[in-house]
């Protein structure tokens, strides 16, 4: 005989858990931002505990303005990497632009020539980037290490390894340096449209679905029908322009075209706030808004050192400190192996 089991009227029926509403706007903002959030609340109230100086809006557009250059290059370094590449030679093409900046506006004193010429300079670097990766069959590493040293002595041989041109007096250049728009530091709002451009095209465009699919395996986004080959290249030219776009910002910035001075470490704090943002280094998962509060976290905490008064030396240290937390989070996140220890 068998028995069955039947429920009384108002007898609660087993369900589904549901989220708490705690955890599901959790889930939306994504663990990743909410973290980054609250270490940057936290380093800042730290901070400012210290030194009450830190609060002052005349540092916090100091660092507003700081963190530019460092978040271009590492929202385009994040693209890179989803792709599943690296490009280290993003701070020599940098202080590549600003060198043809300087350049190019002493020569003519055309302010849309000095942007101009280094933007096409940095496409074409980053073009050979692509093509050597492709065709030479190079690991990205390897080739933009190459082109790293390579591009840094372009850039001091055409520039004899000093400062070149003064766009000081160009209003254009001053705008750019030290204008604002609705009270924004004019160089804030580069880093907002491009950041918001870049986000667009990962999050709403075909061009970045393939970019996602070519970084989680490229072999099954080639089967599927994607130019894997043409997504590459097309990557690594965005990143010569945008890392232009950077080099430009250097030049205004400073009122002249520095070879190295400028953009010396750029790689590595690009490459610092797109691990730390959550852009895994095999590929396939990144995203330009946690690289950004990734990026004001490194801003505040450099700028946090410098006004403690905290050996510069130590901000290097800093640095790869946090650039190994990053990758040994996402590593065991993953549960990928660990180097020299069993399976």
């Amino acid at each position: 005989m068998t028995t069955t089991a039947t429920t009384q009227p108002g007898t609660p029926v087993d369900q589904p858990k549901q989220d708490g509403t705690l955890l599901r706007v959790l889930r939306r903002l994504g663990f990743e931002n909410v973290s980054l959030v609250l270490a940057i609340v936290v380093l800042s109230a730290g901070i400012a505990s210290v030194n009450p100086a830190f609060l002052k809006l005349a540092n916090i557009a100091a660092i507003g303005n700081y963190v530019t250059v460092m978040g271009l290059l590492a929202v385009i370094q994040t693209v890179v990497i989803i792709m599943g590449g690296i490009d280290i030679s993003v701070g020599s093409t940098a202080g590549l632009a600003s060198v043809l900046t300087g350049m190019v506006f002493a020569a003519n004193g055309q302010w849309w020539a000095a942007m101009l010429v280094p933007l096409l300079v940095g496409a074409l670097c980053g073009l050979f980037n692509g093509l050597v990766v492709v065709f030479g069959r190079i690991t990205p590493l390897i080739a933009t290490l190459a082109t790293l040293a390579s591009f840094k002595g372009i850039a001091q041989l055409v520039s004899n390894g000093r400062a070149q041109g003064f766009t000081g007096a160009d209003p254009v250049f001053i705008f750019i340096s030290r204008g604002t728009i609705l009270f924004i530091p004019t160089l804030i709002w580069v880093l907002i449209i491009v950041a918001a451009l870049v986000h667009i095209m990962l999050r709403f465009s075909r061009v970045g679905r393939d970019i996602y699919a070519v970084g989680g395996n490229d072999m099954a986004a080639r089967l599927s029908g994607i130019n894997v080959n043409g997504r590459i290249l097309l990557v690594f030219v965005l990143a010569g322009v945008v890392a232009s776009i950077a080099g430009i910002l250097i030049t205004a910035r400073t009122g002249s075209g520095q070879p190295v001075s400028g953009s010396e470490g750029l790689e590595m704090l690009a490459v610092t706030g797109a691990a730390l943002g959550g852009a895994a280094l095999r590929g396939g998962k990144g995203s330009v808004i946690s690289t950004i509060f990734a990026v004001i976290l490194l801003g505040v905490l450099i700028n946090g050192m410098t006004l403690l008064g905290i050996n510069p030396f130590w901000q290097n240290i800093a640095q790869g400190a946090l650039l190994i937390a990053a990758v040994v989070i996402q590593q065991l996140s993953a549960g990928g192996r660990r180097v020299g220890l069993p399976k």
